[in-house]
């Protein structure tokens, strides 16, 4: 069965970097999408970026310019490198697997896309 398991989160001052990575297992990337959400308290589970089957990557627009999304199947591991981060990307960051990929962004982003999530791992930026 999939698994996923995040880790890399932590506290941050605004303007610094962190590298969240999530260990993959039994999930094929041709098989389908993989991404990172997030959840602050209070508010829904947000699509932040995606990488398709075909190696397409999807950010939502808040991260743009500051994020990077990108899988080594070697070792099995997804990795979003967030770099000048905010106060409003403090969150709770999820990996997330679907069993293939929509054809537009706001499909690949959507929550309803993907049936394995992994923990979460906290991510805390203070201003």
């Amino acid at each position: 069965q999939v698994q996923l398991v995040e880790s890399g989160g932590g506290s941050v001052q605004a303007g610094g970097s962190l590298r969240l990575s999530c260990v993959t297992s039994g999930f094929t990337y041709s098989s389908g999408c993989l991404g990172w959400f997030r959840q602050a308290p209070g508010k829904e589970r947000e699509g932040v970026a995606v990488v398709t089957n075909v190696n397409t990557l999807v950010y939502t627009d808040s991260v743009k310019g500051r994020f990077t999304i990108s899988r080594d199947s070697t070792k099995n591991t997804l990795y979003l490198q967030m770099n000048n981060l905010k106060p409003e990307d403090s969150a709770m960051y999820y990996c997330a697997a679907s069993t293939g990929c929509g054809a537009r962004w706001y499909d690949q982003l959507a929550r309803a896309q993907y049936k394995y999530w992994g923990q979460g791992t906290q991510v805390t930026v203070s201003s």
